[in-house]
């Protein structure tokens, strides 16, 4: 189906005072079975990727990117996961597994704002399975195309280990040859307005911004 691609972004659902917090959706009507010749695309990411915070999970960026592209969508992202956070299996049954499983032809990885709440007591941790989780993928994948993308955030606020694990996973980037997406975190920044009354993830404005700027950085790569 042509060169495989892989796309990382790392992304989020906020656990503030070690408390996981969520907002449900509403279960979105049945998609139209992509054609059989469709671009697979999966996604390996948090809150932000799942569409937490919009009512119709048609509204949520990975979602609007892949109606676009005709991609058929595969997103079993995970509310308050992170490379370590908020995070009960690895290697068998967890979500990279999952991934490899479904063989797609894109993978998006959404990963590493719930991380900055375990950064304190796990940075090494989280540095190790940054590297891990992208070997074993790329491994998996042999021919796939990756694309890293900086991990999103929620508030104007930004702790110093935003910076760091945002260092980590573009290093993790290149370390396999993938394509890197800078900026992902100040996506949302400045705009109380585009974010849901829980104030913590996008809303319908929210997405459709961060679907806008995915455009801009996927045409870049030819995408």
């Amino acid at each position: 189906m042509g060169k495989r691609i892989i796309v990382a972004t790392a992304v989020v659902v906020a656990l503030l005072a070690g408390v996981f917090v969520a907002v449900s959706h509403s279960i979105a009507p049945e998609k139209t079975p992509a054609p059989a010749e469709a671009v697979k695309v999966a996604f390996y990411g948090d809150s932000y990727t799942l569409g937490t915070g919009t009512p119709d999970i048609r509204k949520r960026w990975s979602t609007i990117i892949s109606e676009r592209r005709g991609w058929d969508e595969f997103n079993p992202s995970v509310n308050g996961l992170g490379f370590i956070n908020n995070r009960t299996k690895f290697v068998d049954g967890d979500l990279p597994d999952i991934i490899i499983s479904a063989d797609p032809d894109i993978v998006f990885i959404t990963m590493g704002l719930n991380d900055n709440f375990s950064y304190d007591r796990a940075a090494d941790e989280i540095h190790e399975q940054i590297d891990a989780d992208f070997d074993r993928l790329a491994k998996a994948l042999p021919s796939a195309r990756f694309i890293a993308v900086e991990p999103f955030w929620y508030t104007d606020e930004r702790p110093e280990s935003l910076g760091v694990i945002s260092g980590w996973v573009q290093d993790a980037a290149v370390s396999i040859g993938a394509d890197y997406i800078p900026g992902a975190s100040h996506w949302i920044e400045g705009h109380p307005e585009w974010m849901a009354g829980d104030g913590l993830h996008p809303n319908d404005l929210g997405y459709a911004e961060m679907a806008r700027r995915m455009e801009v950085e996927l045409q870049r790569l030819g995408l």
